[in-house]
């Protein structure tokens, strides 16, 4: 049976609470007076879209059309995704319906041309039905360096100088990108010497 701390101990607690409650709240005032600048899913999926339709060939041998990209919003990954329609490109291939691959990017801010890019794009699943399953898994195994080859980073928003002017004034720029729900939240933190 454990023993109730001592009223000595109780104090000591309280005393440390209290010591470190206005340090906590100085750091939420922080947090809360940095600017933060949204970016919507609509402004994000039109800057994601900008970039295809694209032709990907895969192994050397199967060429495809990669188009028509649906925005994911992944905030428990904080990443985006897209799922991006796969047409298998020649004459050979007319029967053969459109695949889909999801594909998923991590976020980064460029401070060079100011601008917020999606990069090391990843593959998480590969649908594509009524396809031979010896050309899929040629298709799997290629597919990533070659979509990423074809798409590269993506520049999903350039900033304009308005949207910078209170940051920079107070020394600040981009650096924790968090994606939400509805798009992604950029915030703001002191600009690293260069």
């Amino acid at each position: 049976m454990q023993t109730p701390p001592s009223s000595f101990a109780r104090r000591r607690w309280v005393l440390a609470a209290l010591a470190c409650w206005p340090a906590a709240h100085l750091l939420a005032q922080e947090e809360a007076a940095a600017p933060r600048h949204k970016l919507s899913a609509a402004q994000l999926h039109a800057a994601l879209s900008a970039r295809f339709p694209v032709r990907v060939v895969a192994a050397g041998l199967i060429a495809l059309q990669v188009s028509a990209p649906n925005l994911l919003l992944l905030p428990a990954r904080n990443q985006l995704g897209a799922t991006l329609v796969l047409q298998l490109d020649g004459a050979q291939w007319q029967q053969v319906p459109p695949g889909e691959v999801d594909v998923v990017f991590s976020l980064r801010y460029e401070p060079t041309d100011r601008s917020l890019r999606a990069h090391r794009l990843d593959i998480l699943a590969l649908r594509w039905q009524r396809l031979q399953p010896d050309i899929l898994l040629l298709l799997q195994a290629q597919l990533r360096a070659a979509v990423r080859e074809a798409v590269g980073e993506v520049v999903l928003h350039k900033f304009a100088p308005r949207e910078l002017a209170l940051a920079e004034a107070m020394g600040l720029e981009p650096q924790r990108l968090t994606v939400v729900d509805d798009g992604v939240v950029v915030s703001f933190g002191a600009k690293p010497p260069r």
